[in-house]
C-alpha cells in the first residue's frame, strides 16, 4: 500500500483512497494507513467512513501489541559475510535490504532437491487456501488462485533435511516453522498484495495464535524458474525478487502491524509456470 498519503496533501486524498480501494484495500487497512501517516483518529474515519466509536478501542489494542516488537529470525553474518552457513552448506547472500528487512539466498537448494519437493508435491496440489482470520480455520481467497499442498513438519528424510538447513541459517528452532507449503502457479495466477502475520484486530486471530503465537517470518524458496512473469514484488520498498531455481527470499516482521513494511505479492506469471516452496516462521513452537 502507498504510505505517501499525509495531512498536508488534503486535496488529494480522494484520489489515494480511489486507488488504494482498486488494489483491494479494505476501509480498515485505509484508517490504519492514514493513522500512521499522523492523520487524527476522527479525521481518518471520516475519509475512510468508519464509525469512530467501533474502531477506537480495538486499535488502541492493536497498537500497543504493535508497538512491542518481537525477536525475529536472522542469518548471522547477514549483510557482512557474503557466504552464510546454513549447517549443511554455505549459502550466497545475494542482496539485503533492512526496511523492510529482505535477504535474496542463492543457493539454498539443489536442483535435485527442487524436482523432488515437486514430485512428491503433484499428485497432493488442490486449490490453494488461505487462513481466515475471521474464524481462525482456512478458506478460498479470490487473491489467491494457485494450487498447494502442505508437508507435514518432518514428514520426509528431505523435508526434515530442508527444515534443519533453514533452523540452521535463520537462528530459529525447527519446531517454530509451520509445515512445508508447495505452491504451482500457471499463467494468470498470483497472489495479490498481503502480509504474513495475523491480522490483531480480527475475530479469529485469538484461535490461530494458540498454535505458536504469531508469524515473525517468511521465506519463499524458488523450485523452478517461469519464463516470464512471477516475481515476488514488495510494494512498499519498490523491490522486486525474480524466481531463480535454488534461490529464495527471506523476510521477517517484528510487529503484526503495517509499520513493518512487509507488504509483499506474488506478480502473476505470465508464460511457464512457478512452483515454490513456503516456510513460515511462528514467535514459539508450531503444533
Amino acid at each position: 500500500m502507498n504510505k505517501s498519503i499525509s495531512q498536508d496533501t488534503r486535496p488529494s486524498v480522494e484520489h489515494w483512497l480511489a486507488e488504494q480501494r482498486a488494489a483491494g484495500f479494505d476501509d480498515l487497512s485505509l484508517y490504519r494507513s492514514l493513522r500512521d501517516a499522523g492523520w487524527e483518529h476522527l479525521a481518518a474515519c471520516q475519509w475512510v467512513g468508519l464509525k469512530p466509536a467501533a474502531i477506537e478501542p480495538p486499535l488502541q489494542s492493536a497498537t500497543l501489541a504493535a508497538q512491542a516488537e518481537r525477536s525475529v529470525p536472522w542469518p548471522q553474518g547477514a549483510g557482512v559475510r557474503p557466504w552464510l552457513d546454513a549447517g549443511d552448506r554455505r549459502v550466497q547472500a545475494l542482496a539485503v535490504m533492512h526496511a523492510p528487512e529482505v535477504i535474496v539466498l542463492g543457493q539454498l537448494l539443489d536442483a535435485q532437491e527442487c524436482e523432488a519437493l515437486i514430485e512428491a508435491a503433484r499428485p497432493r496440489m488442490q486449490r490453494s487456501l488461505t487462513v481466515s482470520v475471521k474464524t481462525g480455520g482456512e478458506e478460498e481467497n479470490i487473491d489467491r488462485t494457485s494450487q498447494g499442498m502442505f508437508f507435514e513438519r518432518g514428514e520426509t528424510e528431505l523435508i526434515a533435511r530442508i527444515e534443519q538447513r533453514l533452523a540452521q541459517l535463520l537462528n530459529w528452532p525447527v519446531e517454530n516453522g509451520e509445515g512445508l507449503q508447495i505452491l504451482r502457479y500457471v499463467p494468470g495466477t498470483e497472489y495479490k498484495p498481503h502480509y504474513d502475520y495475523f491480522d490483531p484486530l480480527e475475530p479469529g486471530t485469538p484461535t490461530i495464535l494458540r498454535r505458536g503465537g504469531q508469524r515473525v517470518a517468511t521465506v519463499v524458496m524458488y523450485l523452478n524458474e517461469p519464463e516470464e512473469g512471477g516475481a515476488t514484488v514488495f510494494p512498499d520498498a519498490q523491490f522486486e525478487c525474480l524466481p531463480v531455481r535454488g534461490n529464495a527470499v527471506f523476510f521477517n516482521y517484528s510487529r503484526p502491524d503495517p509499520s513493518s513494511h512487509s507488504l509483499h505479492a506474488g506478480a502473476p506469471v505470465i508464460r511457464g509456470e512457478k512452483w515454490i516452496a513456503t516456510k513460515w516462521l511462528r514467535e514459539g513452537r508450531f503444533g
